[in-house]
């Protein structure tokens, strides 16, 4: 089966063509063609550094949501060892859209909980696209509780569209499920580290995104709205996707200028699906710097400091 291909990385897929058939021409034909064949690997490594570097706003919407993209147990496996999955909420069912658990980052104990998505329409079903229901919600607060209660740093690691709003999200009252997730990720007196790896939609992102720190991957986004609700709402047609993107700001280079965002880390050049391994360090770099750095500060003092940050949010101009 032939690698997803997003529209803008034709010129990619042109060039690696071409390469297939310079080798296999070199192959059937017996002649040395060694240089040519480097010129155009170069050349194709070249070309993807350059669509990567000038991605426009929904551009990168369309890097967050790629299939191959790593999700929330591509991380626990690539930097975390002795992972101790948690499961259910103690009131409804196990929602297999947020999962986590105890584990440990390079020695350093962390309850680590994320979305997580489906790699096919089997495992998508299981975790329902990553559109969490309010069980997932209350399993994530249990989890925080806990760590809370044994005095270990908390991290989040965030990719969905948003909350399941659906029926029967509205009959388990999904709404206060994220709201009293909000409150009480305020009232946590341990680190709290917050990644976007993905896509960040709306409260079902908000619902575990209350943190210390708030990180977010180079192609990943975080938004009140996707791009195409907005469109919907106010060209009143999903084809302004693109155009609403731009308007929103929601890269995590305007969520950085914007201060809404603390660090960007950087991917792989043609986005974090092409390197599971390489941008799970990047992270985990980032994860334990600043993990290091709030380890200096007392719980009243974290709480305080997220309370002050997250007020803080917000720049208007009349």
């Amino acid at each position: 089966m032939p690698p997803f291909t997003l529209p803008f990385e034709k010129p990619v897929l042109d060039l690696e063509d071409k390469l297939h058939e310079l080798e296999a021409f070199s192959k059937e034909q017996d002649i040395d063609v060694s240089h040519e064949i480097e010129r155009m690997k170069e050349k194709i490594k070249s070309t993807r550094e350059q669509i990567y570097s000038n991605l426009t706003a929904w551009q990168k919407v369309q890097v967050a949501r790629h299939p191959e993209r790593p999700y929330t147990m591509d991380y626990i496996r690539n930097m975390t060892t002795d992972f101790v999955e948690i499961h259910g909420d103690r009131i409804h069912a196990d929602d297999r859209a947020i999962i986590g658990g105890f584990a440990k980052v390079d020695g350093q104990k962390v309850m680590i909980l994320g979305s997580q998505k489906g790699r096919d329409t089997k495992s998508n079903l299981e975790c329902n696209f990553g559109c969490a229901y309010p069980e997932g919600y209350r399993k994530a607060l249990r989890l925080m509780k806990l760590a809370d209660k044994f005095n270990i740093p908390v991290v989040t690691l965030i990719d969905t569209p948003g909350a399941f709003p659906g029926l029967e999200s509205e009959e388990r009252h999904i709404a206060e499920a994220l709201a009293v997730n909000i409150r009480e990720m305020f009232n946590l007196k341990v680190p709290v580290i917050v990644t976007v790896i993905g896509e960040g939609g709306s409260g079902g992102a908000l619902g575990i995104g209350v943190g210390d720190r708030i990180l977010i991957l180079e192609h990943a986004y975080y938004s009140v709205i996707s791009p195409e609700g907005c469109a919907a709402i106010l060209f009143k047609d999903r084809a302004y996707a693109d155009k609403s993107a731009d308007a929103l700001k929601i890269t995590a280079q305007h969520l950085l200028e914007r201060k809404l965002a603390d660090e960007v880390i950087p991917e792989p050049k043609g986005g974090a699906h092409t390197d599971h391994q390489a941008i799970a360090d990047n992270l985990k770099a980032a994860i334990l710097r600043n993990l290091s750095e709030l380890k200096e500060l007392s719980g009243d003092q974290l709480k305080a400091g997220r309370y002050e940050k997250f007020r803080a949010m917000g720049v208007f101009e009349e």
